[in-house]
């Protein structure tokens, strides 16, 4: 559903609300972290002649009226979320690609040390931190756990010889 917010601010902006801007800005606020091509495959599902340039030409204004803001959680595309969503970091798993939102307050002393050592004013909302969900890091220890799983040369049983002698 669209956010009379969105009308305000495009208006107060010199903006009309378009039935793209519309489709993108719902897409965004329905797949939360989606990349320009995830945003396009939830729009096509309403408006099939919306192209990516499209899409890309709605984000980039939507991000400089600052309605949207985007966060690179890899090496692929930039992901595209509300801006009005309380400031956030993203976690971001590196197995299962799972993006986490933390209160920017659990870094709090990271950015307080920042400010402090180099005078550095940080933009927490383009932070990602990589690493491990706590599922994926559950399932990384139990294969560490288990030398069958592992590959673990300390394994006693060769699984060459294993498949080769049935009994």
């Amino acid at each position: 559903m669209v956010s009379t917010d969105w009308k305000t601010d495009l208006r107060q902006r010199g903006y009309r609300l378009t039935p793209q801007r519309q489709l993108v800005l719902e897409a965004v606020d329905a797949l939360e972290h989606a990349t320009p091509d995830d945003i396009l495959s939830e729009v096509r599902r309403t408006a099939s002649g919306v192209n990516i340039s499209t899409v890309y030409r709605t984000l980039e204004l939507l991000e400089e009226l600052g309605l949207v803001s985007h966060a690179h959680l890899g090496h692929k595309a930039p992901t595209y979320h509300l801006a009005d969503r309380h400031h956030h970091i993203h976690l971001v798993c590196r197995d299962c690609g799972d993006v986490i939102e933390a209160d920017v307050g659990v870094v709090g002393e990271f950015t307080e040390k920042l400010r402090g050592t180099f005078g550095f004013e940080t933009d927490m909302k383009h932070f990602a931190i990589f690493g491990h969900c706590a599922d994926c890091a559950a399932k990384a220890a139990e294969r560490s756990a288990d030398p069958a799983q592992s590959g673990n040369p300390g394994n006693p049983v060769n699984p060459v010889e294993r498949s080769a002698n049935p009994a």
